[in-house]
């Protein structure tokens, strides 16, 4: 395949000649030491190989293209290794424990039970090298070549391969996808350094017997609560009025109100962290503003946020554009500012979500070498998901904020109910559920959960919005009786 690449220049296009590439690698494999190294030629070269990564490899292989894509860790990305599937297993794990208590009011009579880190932290070892297998076994059987090592742009086509600082292979490509993720940061306070981050709770040879968790979002929550119910004394210290506090309001104050009430995790709210010191008797001291006593836990665990994977990848130098907090810009084609190179995933300025880095992977191949250069494009603003909390929460669409900032009139359908599970369980909290409609068109612009199943059940309705569903639509569906889930079609007077 040939090609050109537009390069923009003081507001002009200047179209330049991109060389044949060759059907297949130089043979022989590539020189070490910069100038020597033999080049090798690809239609596209990909760089990073998660989710959005790899979807987007073995799309494009389908459409005869030749692809390189290169990791420098394991395959998967954080979906596989330290985000999504071992944070699922960890909250699993955690439910077994209210089950087996909720367990003695439906006639089981439970005896002793204990539960043992190390097996869950080996089996969860053993699922992630499993998935690493399956990543690496779709990408040799769709004829992409995966490289080990740091990719590193020398230009805008040029790709060199660095294993400990040496460039081992440089690699000549037409195209180029950025999909290098993102990575968790600590906030920048005193002593930051000796707060571990999530990825840490992953390889943890045996729990500590307490820890204080800084944050209040997604892994914040998430971890805090699946620890909590393994025994752990978690602290969880959040700024914020209310846990998920970019939720909509009302979900975010029933989770924090439910954890509040019902969860062994103690939650310092309103609250930020000014320092932490290493505690002389052991462990670390969390240095609070305001009149807040100082915590003290065996460990730290710093939860306040994500920044995309772009530093020390040549970015800058091939001209790629970055926003402020270092996220790669890019337009409704994934397109960077730099017309052959492309960005998908975390690295981006999009949304933060495995199955957005999926759909935007297959998006960009099929636009990129399909037959017709049709462009799918990815719909942000439904997009489904879930936060395994407990209770869990679930979402899609608009909160009600954002639904009035952007000038719908809204109707709104909530209800806060005791779930039948919980009856005989002698459980007293409760689920919550809410509709956000347009007033005029009837458009279901938002539906949210906080409960038991909550990303289950919002799976399908995620499917009805992405169809147009109305609110008589739902009034017209048929519910499952009995389950939580139904509650959703039966809503029929308006809370406001």
């Amino acid at each position: 395949m040939s090609g050109t690449y537009e390069d923009i220049v003081d507001g002009h296009a200047r179209r330049s000649p991109l060389p044949p590439l060759r059907s297949r690698a130089t043979s022989g494999g590539a020189k070490a030491n910069g100038d020597d190294a033999m080049s090798e030629r690809y239609d596209l070269v990909v760089i990073g190989g998660g989710s959005g990564g790899v979807r987007a490899a073995r799309i494009a292989t389908q459409f005869g293209v030749k692809v390189a894509l290169v990791e420098e860790a394991r395959l998967g990305g954080t979906c596989v290794n330290v985000g999504c599937v071992p944070k699922k297993i960890f909250t699993y794990a955690a439910s077994y424990g209210a089950a087996l208590k909720d367990a003695r009011g439906y006639g089981w009579s439970v005896g002793e039970s204990s539960f043992e880190w190390s097996e869950l932290i080996a089996a969860t070892h053993a699922e992630v090298a499993r998935l690493n297998g399956i990543y690496a076994g779709i990408l040799e059987r769709a004829n992409v070549e995966t490289i080990q090592g740091r990719a590193v742009l020398q230009d805008r086509n040029t790709v060199a391969v660095q294993v400990d600082g040496e460039t081992v292979r440089t690699l000549e490509t037409e195209k180029i996808l950025i999909a290098t993720g993102g990575r968790p940061v600590r906030p920048p306070i005193d002593g930051k350094e000796l707060a571990w981050i999530s990825d840490t709770i992953f390889e943890l040879e045996s729990l500590p017997e307490s820890l204080a968790v800084i944050g209040g979002g997604y892994i914040a929550t998430e971890l805090g609560g699946a620890l909590s119910a393994l025994g752990v004394d978690v602290t969880l210290i959040h700024r914020g009025e209310h846990l998920l506090s970019g939720f909509d309001k009302e979900v975010s104050a029933h989770l924090t109100e439910t954890i509040d009430e019902h969860s062994s995790m103690k939650l310092i709210l309103n609250t930020n962290v000014r320092a932490l010191e290493k505690d002389p008797k052991g462990g670390v001291i969390v240095h609070l503003d305001g009149d807040h006593e100082p915590v003290r836990a065996e460990a730290a665990l710093a939860a306040t946020g994500r920044a995309p994977n772009s530093a020390g990848i040549g970015l800058e130098e091939a001209g790629v554009k970055l926003n402020s907090w270092g996220a790669v810009c890019v337009d409704e084609d994934h397109r960077t500012n730099v017309p052959n190179i492309f960005a998908v995933g975390d690295v981006t300025d999009r949304l933060a979500l495995t199955p957005v880095a999926l759909g935007e992977g297959m998006a960009f191949a099929k636009a990129q070498f399909g037959p017709d250069e049709s462009t799918r494009q990815i719909p942000y603003s439904i997009v489904p998901t879930a936060v395994f909390s407990k209770p869990e929460v679930g979402t899609c669409g608009l909160t009600e904020e954002q639904a009035i900032d952007k000038g719908h009139p809204v109707t709104i359908f909530t209800s806060r109910f005791r779930p039948m599970k919980n009856i005989l369980a002698g459980r007293s909290d409760k689920m919550f559920m809410k509709l956000i409609v347009d007033s005029e068109s009837d458009l279901v612009l938002g539906v949210h959960i906080v409960g038991e199943g909550a990303g289950e059940m919002l799976q399908g309705f995620g499917v009805a919005m992405t169809c147009g569903a109305t609110k008589a639509e739902l009034d017209a569906t048929i519910g499952i009786h009995p389950t939580a889930a139904e509650e959703l079609v039966t809503m029929r007077t308006p809370t406001r």
